[in-house]
Protein backbone atom coordinates (compact mmCIF):
# COMPACT_ATOMS: atom_id res chain seq x y z
CA UNK A 1 0.00 0.00 0.00
CA UNK A 2 1.59 3.78 -0.91
CA UNK A 3 0.32 6.39 1.05
CA UNK A 4 1.39 9.85 1.23
CA UNK A 5 1.41 12.97 3.02
CA UNK A 6 -0.21 15.99 1.81
CA UNK A 7 1.34 19.37 4.28
CA UNK A 8 -0.86 21.91 3.19
CA UNK A 9 1.59 25.62 4.01
CA UNK A 10 -0.31 28.10 1.49
CA UNK A 11 -2.51 29.99 3.74
CA UNK A 12 -2.02 33.68 3.87
CA UNK A 13 -2.98 33.77 7.82
CA UNK A 14 -4.89 36.79 7.29
CA UNK A 15 -5.57 36.51 11.00
CA UNK A 16 -1.92 37.18 11.91
CA UNK A 17 -1.84 41.35 11.63
CA UNK A 18 1.18 40.92 9.01
CA UNK A 19 2.95 38.03 10.52
CA UNK A 20 2.92 34.23 9.09
CA UNK A 21 2.76 31.99 11.97
CA UNK A 22 4.53 29.33 9.33
CA UNK A 23 7.60 31.32 10.52
CA UNK A 24 7.02 31.16 14.12
CA UNK A 25 9.44 29.51 15.89
CA UNK A 26 8.69 26.77 18.17
CA UNK A 27 11.79 25.43 19.81
CA UNK A 28 13.86 27.09 17.45
CA UNK A 29 12.57 25.54 14.74
CA UNK A 30 10.40 27.28 12.03
CA UNK A 31 6.43 25.80 12.59
CA UNK A 32 6.22 24.46 8.44
CA UNK A 33 9.32 23.13 9.14
CA UNK A 34 8.41 21.80 12.63
CA UNK A 35 5.38 20.32 11.18
CA UNK A 36 7.23 18.76 7.73
CA UNK A 37 9.72 16.87 9.78
CA UNK A 38 6.85 15.40 11.24
CA UNK A 39 5.09 14.17 8.30
CA UNK A 40 8.64 12.63 7.53
CA UNK A 41 9.01 11.24 10.82
CA UNK A 42 5.42 9.41 10.07
CA UNK A 43 7.56 7.21 6.84
CA UNK A 44 4.92 8.07 4.42
CA UNK A 45 6.19 6.56 0.89
CA UNK A 46 6.43 10.57 0.16
CA UNK A 47 5.43 13.88 1.73
CA UNK A 48 4.19 16.52 -0.62
CA UNK A 49 4.25 20.28 0.72
CA UNK A 50 1.59 22.70 -0.85
CA UNK A 51 2.76 26.41 -0.47
CA UNK A 52 1.61 29.56 -1.73
CA UNK A 53 1.49 32.78 0.62
CA UNK A 54 4.96 33.68 0.86
CA UNK A 55 6.45 30.93 -0.97
CA UNK A 56 10.11 31.61 -1.40
CA UNK A 57 10.75 32.23 2.32
CA UNK A 58 8.37 29.22 3.63
CA UNK A 59 10.47 26.89 0.80
CA UNK A 60 13.47 28.05 2.24
CA UNK A 61 12.94 26.64 6.03
CA UNK A 62 12.30 23.35 4.15
CA UNK A 63 15.65 23.26 2.58
CA UNK A 64 17.76 19.89 2.81
CA UNK A 65 14.43 17.91 2.99
CA UNK A 66 12.80 14.98 1.05
CA UNK A 67 9.84 16.17 0.37
CA UNK A 68 7.98 17.71 -3.09
CA UNK A 69 6.61 20.83 -3.28
CA UNK A 70 3.48 22.75 -5.41
CA UNK A 71 3.20 25.94 -5.86
CA UNK A 72 -0.71 26.70 -5.21
CA UNK A 73 -1.26 30.17 -7.01
CA UNK A 74 -4.77 30.01 -6.36
CA UNK A 75 -4.47 29.89 -2.38
CA UNK A 76 -5.84 33.24 -1.81
CA UNK A 77 -9.49 31.43 -2.42
CA UNK A 78 -9.25 28.90 -0.13
CA UNK A 79 -8.22 25.70 1.24
CA UNK A 80 -10.07 23.61 -1.92
CA UNK A 81 -7.67 24.93 -3.93
CA UNK A 82 -4.74 23.52 -1.89
CA UNK A 83 -6.36 19.97 -1.74
CA UNK A 84 -6.89 19.83 -5.72
CA UNK A 85 -3.16 21.07 -5.63
CA UNK A 86 -1.95 18.40 -3.33
CA UNK A 87 -3.95 15.97 -4.67
CA UNK A 88 -3.24 16.03 -8.22
CA UNK A 89 0.42 16.14 -7.66
CA UNK A 90 0.34 12.70 -6.01
CA UNK A 91 1.08 9.62 -8.28
CA UNK A 92 -1.64 7.83 -9.87
CA UNK A 93 -1.14 4.47 -7.89
CA UNK A 94 -1.49 6.50 -4.16
CA UNK A 95 -3.91 4.50 -1.71
CA UNK A 96 -4.11 6.95 0.38
CA UNK A 97 -3.17 10.77 2.09
CA UNK A 98 -2.56 11.51 5.03
CA UNK A 99 -3.67 15.05 5.12
CA UNK A 100 -1.95 18.05 7.58
CA UNK A 101 -2.26 21.60 8.32
CA UNK A 102 1.11 23.15 8.59
CA UNK A 103 -0.16 25.11 11.31
CA UNK A 104 -0.78 22.50 14.38
CA UNK A 105 2.80 22.85 16.27
CA UNK A 106 2.04 19.35 18.77
CA UNK A 107 1.36 16.67 16.06
CA UNK A 108 4.21 14.88 15.99
CA UNK A 109 5.82 11.66 13.78
CA UNK A 110 4.67 9.61 16.08
CA UNK A 111 0.72 10.29 15.77
CA UNK A 112 1.27 10.88 11.94
CA UNK A 113 2.40 6.64 12.23
CA UNK A 114 -0.21 5.71 14.28
CA UNK A 115 -2.87 7.20 11.71
CA UNK A 116 -1.20 5.48 9.08
CA UNK A 117 -0.70 2.28 10.83
CA UNK A 118 -4.71 2.64 11.59
CA UNK A 119 -5.17 2.91 7.64
CA UNK A 120 -3.43 0.15 6.94
CA UNK A 121 -4.97 -1.57 9.52
CA UNK A 122 -8.44 -0.58 7.63
CA UNK A 123 -6.93 -2.44 4.20
CA UNK A 124 -7.08 1.65 3.04
CA UNK A 125 -10.69 1.81 2.65
CA UNK A 126 -11.95 3.73 5.64
CA UNK A 127 -11.37 7.79 6.43
CA UNK A 128 -9.08 7.51 9.65
CA UNK A 129 -8.86 11.03 11.44
CA UNK A 130 -7.22 12.23 14.80
CA UNK A 131 -9.40 13.21 17.54
CA UNK A 132 -8.84 14.75 20.84
CA UNK A 133 -11.33 13.68 23.65
CA UNK A 134 -13.96 12.14 21.24
CA UNK A 135 -13.77 15.61 19.32
CA UNK A 136 -12.28 15.20 15.68
CA UNK A 137 -8.92 17.02 14.39
CA UNK A 138 -6.32 16.88 12.55
CA UNK A 139 -4.54 15.29 10.18
CA UNK A 140 -6.79 13.23 8.62
CA UNK A 141 -6.23 10.01 6.01
CA UNK A 142 -8.60 10.26 2.74
CA UNK A 143 -8.20 7.03 0.62
CA UNK A 144 -8.30 6.86 -2.93
CA UNK A 145 -11.57 6.77 -3.12
CA UNK A 146 -12.18 10.25 -2.04
CA UNK A 147 -9.86 11.98 -4.48
CA UNK A 148 -11.91 12.56 -7.19
CA UNK A 149 -14.68 14.17 -4.87
CA UNK A 150 -11.58 16.43 -2.96
CA UNK A 151 -10.30 17.50 -6.68
CA UNK A 152 -13.99 19.09 -6.78
CA UNK A 153 -14.37 20.95 -4.09
CA UNK A 154 -14.18 24.78 -4.31
CA UNK A 155 -13.86 27.46 -2.00
CA UNK A 156 -12.58 27.89 1.58
CA UNK A 157 -13.56 24.80 2.81
CA UNK A 158 -11.24 21.32 4.09
CA UNK A 159 -12.22 17.61 3.16
CA UNK A 160 -14.80 17.54 5.88
CA UNK A 161 -18.08 17.23 3.16
CA UNK A 162 -15.90 14.57 1.61
CA UNK A 163 -15.95 12.74 4.24
CA UNK A 164 -18.97 12.90 5.71
CA UNK A 165 -20.77 12.29 2.48
CA UNK A 166 -18.48 9.23 1.19
CA UNK A 167 -20.47 6.17 2.49
CA UNK A 168 -16.82 5.23 3.95
CA UNK A 169 -15.89 3.81 7.53
CA UNK A 170 -14.49 6.33 9.40
CA UNK A 171 -11.73 5.24 12.19
CA UNK A 172 -11.13 7.73 15.04
CA UNK A 173 -7.81 7.82 16.31
CA UNK A 174 -7.17 9.78 19.82
CA UNK A 175 -4.01 11.51 19.58
CA UNK A 176 -5.07 13.80 22.27
CA UNK A 177 -4.85 17.70 22.47
CA UNK A 178 -2.71 17.97 19.49
CA UNK A 179 -5.38 17.08 17.23
CA UNK A 180 -7.01 20.66 18.04
CA UNK A 181 -4.52 23.17 18.45
CA UNK A 182 -3.54 25.23 15.72
CA UNK A 183 -2.52 28.89 15.97
CA UNK A 184 -4.35 31.05 13.75
CA UNK A 185 -3.94 34.18 16.03
CA UNK A 186 -0.60 35.62 17.17
CA UNK A 187 -1.93 35.09 20.72
CA UNK A 188 -2.53 31.36 19.57
CA UNK A 189 0.68 31.31 18.28
CA UNK A 190 2.59 32.61 21.57
CA UNK A 191 -0.40 30.28 24.05
CA UNK A 192 1.58 27.38 21.82
CA UNK A 193 4.80 28.02 22.33
CA UNK A 194 5.86 29.84 19.53
CA UNK A 195 7.81 32.94 18.79
CA UNK A 196 6.79 34.92 16.12
CA UNK A 197 9.41 36.02 13.38
CA UNK A 198 8.75 37.69 10.39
Amino acid sequence: MSVAALVLAAGSASRMNGRHKLLAAFDGTALVRRSVEAALAGAPDRVVVVTGHRAEEIEAELAGLAVGIVRNPDYAEGMSTSLRAGIAALDPDCDGVVVMLADMPHVTGADVRRLLDAFAEAGGRAVVRAVSGGRRGNPVVLPRATFAAVLRLEGDVGARHVIESAGLDVVDVEIGAAAQVDVDTPEAVAAAGGVLKG
